[in-house]
């Protein structure tokens, strides 16, 4: 193997010389210590090398090797339930082998464990004609989720062998006859994080993904395979939005990547996750989670690395035909990283210095998910849903990568420090936020649920809308300007921010809601506004609706609170609203004056 030279180091970009064997995406080798990069450009036989580990110390002359790969991860048994670092590296096992919680530079270790074996079942029978992508035999991996052992993108021909029992994942499982001979294939993959795997087919995304936030479930859905950002600025509570929708929301696997956020956030996911139990199966949610660990304190170059390396072990277990929830946190800080990586390139820099690229890499990585039809002969239904934090620096949503994600992105939650300041979370500004898949979910929710979901959607939207506009007048002139109508919308509208909108994460009950509850909740608070409207109609007076519905209306604002085992209190007390407020009409003009 031939072997370059290093002629340049500047921070993460290492230059070598007598490069000319290697490829733009090899993987290699850096300086006596052997830390890992890849080339990111070739002029001549002088190769640019972005380096995923601390460059400190490293020097002139050192020697470069390259591997001749690009940049892949191992695709096996073992991957659920385990921490990495951006490029694929178990941290548990870095911990063991270097004795320090810091990350020891030039350290090889293999992503998965190649000791371990694995009871594995075969489910296809010798003889079967097999293509790319058709299940070979399962693994379970953890209680909760089967590994299914696919063959190999790029592969078909007729099963020649398979066999059951104990094997670790380099060890030979099934012979394929193909066109070219009998090739042997154990239970591991690599695949390249730059390159999506192939699919058959890709499908409009309709099925929403239920998360058991009121607001985003009811206002601003997001689909199976769908794609949303969460921009917010410091302290708006992006993370714990992310965090909520990882432990609740109805997928069967999350990957959730922590690039370039702090490390007491992903010490949060990791003490959090294994004690909470997944509401679907019972047992720990850890069981179905993959963390991509590449924090503030981590080489800057690895955080490019770490969104790709999450988006690809998504692939592989959408392909499986899960539906997968990839979790990125934050985009700014991996644009960041590009940004650096760009900067000491030399590139020709676009807006406040981010490369000229930054929008075509964006919509690469979210053009990744969505729902699709597999490969193989089967045709199962998979599905990729991305959700990325994005950190504007000063909370400007003007600035690129906010920009550059609102275009390829459906699903926008804009995040306001207004709100979060007064306390009312998750800090979803509900005048700026959308969803472009709020039709197709409403119309999805009145079939599944046999209920006008998309009418109280639509009204309750309009009401807040109106609130904004009603607001404006009560700062110029006072509340009593307002007709009594007018200051009874401001009353439902008030019920609706507080006791629907408003949801606390910390709480056992309040922190996840159905979807049968929301729309009880919803219905009961919408039911009040317009037999209260009825009320003002038939001539009674605001200030009697509201003295007779004190005690009603605190029944109203505890529902949040009430378990999903009682649901039918809170359907009850619909016919509660109707009976108090007929006999508010049945008093008439009744008035304490």
């Amino acid at each position: 193997m031939e072997i370059g030279k290093i002629i340049k180091v500047s921070g993460p970009l290492v230059m070598a010389e007598n490069m000319g064997h290697a490829s733009i995406q090899d993987m290699c080798y850096v300086g006596d210590l052997g830390v890992i990069g890849e080339i990111i450009e070739m002029r001549g036989d002088v190769a640019s090398i972005q380096v995923y580990e601390e460059t400190t110390g490293i020097g002139p002359g050192e020697p470069v090797r390259s591997t001749g790969e690009a940049l892949s991860v191992e695709l096996a048994p073992g991957i659920v339930s385990q921490m990495f670092d951006g490029i694929q590296r178990p941290l548990d096992q870095f911990i063991l082998q270097t004795n320090s919680n810091f990350l020891g530079r030039g350290v090889q270790l293999p992503a998965l464990d190649h000791e371990k074996k694995w009871q594995f079942e075969a489910v296809a029978n010798v003889g079967d004609s097999v293509t790319s992508g058709d299940i070979i035999g399962v693994v379970q991996e953890t209680e909760v989720i089967q590994h299914k052992i696919l063959v190999p993108n790029g592969v078909s021909g007729q099963l020649k062998a398979v066999t059951s029992g104990e094997f670790t994942i380099d060890e030979v499982v099934y012979t394929v006859t193909t066109a070219d001979g009998d090739k042997d294939f154990t239970m591991l993959q690599k695949w390249p994080v730059r390159r999506p795997r192939p699919v058959k087919e890709k499908l409009n995304p309709d099925a929403p993904m239920i998360t058991g936030q009121r607001v985003i479930d009811t206002f601003f859905p997001v689909t199976k395979g769908g794609a949303a950002a969460v921009p917010g600025p410091f302290g708006a509570g992006k993370t714990v939005v992310q965090h909520q929708i990882a432990k609740w929301a109805d997928v069967d696997l999350v990957v959730y990547v922590g690039c370039g956020e702090r490390g007491n956030e992903m010490t949060d996911v990791m003490n959090e996750f294994p004690e909470l139990i997944d509401p679907n199966t019972g047992k720990s949610l850890m069981q179905r989670t993959i963390l991509i660990a590449n924090t503030s304190n981590m080489p800057v170059a690895a955080r490019e690395a770490s969104i790709y390396t999450g988006i690809t072990i998504a692939e592989y277990f959408r392909d499986m035909g899960y539906s997968v929830a990839i979790m990125a946190d934050s985009t700014s800080r991996w644009a960041e990283a590009l940004r650096e990586m760009s900067g000491r390139l030399e590139e020709m820099p676009g807006d406040e210095g981010y490369p000229a690229y930054l929008g075509s890499r964006l919509a690469e990585y979210y053009e990744r998910a969505g729902k699709v039809i597999t490969l193989g002969h089967e045709g199962r239904g998979g599905s990729i849903t991305a959700i990325s934090a994005v950190s504007p620096s000063g909370g400007d949503m003007s600035e690129p990568v906010t920009q550059n994600t609102q275009r390829v992105v459906k699903v926008f939650w804009g995040l306001d420090s207004t709100l979060a300041q007064q306390r009312h979370f998750p800090s979803i500004d509900w005048l700026q936020s959308y969803s472009l898949y709020a039709t197709e979910v409403g119309q999805y929710m009145d079939q599944q649920m046999q209920v006008d979901w998309s009418a109280l959607v639509t009204e309750g939207m309009r009401m807040l809308q109106k609130e904004s506009e009603l607001q404006e007048i009560v700062r110029l002139v006072g509340i009593d300007s307002l007709s009594e109508k007018d200051q009874l919308l401001l009353e439902v509208t008030k019920s609706i921010r507080e006791d629907y909108l408003q949801q606390n994460a910390f709480d056992d009950v309040d922190t996840f809601t159905s979807r049968e509850k929301q729309f009880a909740m919803l219905h009961n608070i919408l039911t009040f506004g317009s037999e209260a409207m009825r009320a003002l109609d038939l001539g009674s007076y605001l200030r009697e609706i509201m003295t007779g519905t004190v005690a009603l209306r605190d029944k109203i604002a505890r529902m949040k609170y009430v378990p999903e085992e009682n649901l039918p209190a809170i359907k009850e007390l619909e016919q509660e609203i109707k009976s108090t407020i007929k006999n508010i009409i049945q008093k008439g003009g009744m008035t304490n004056d």
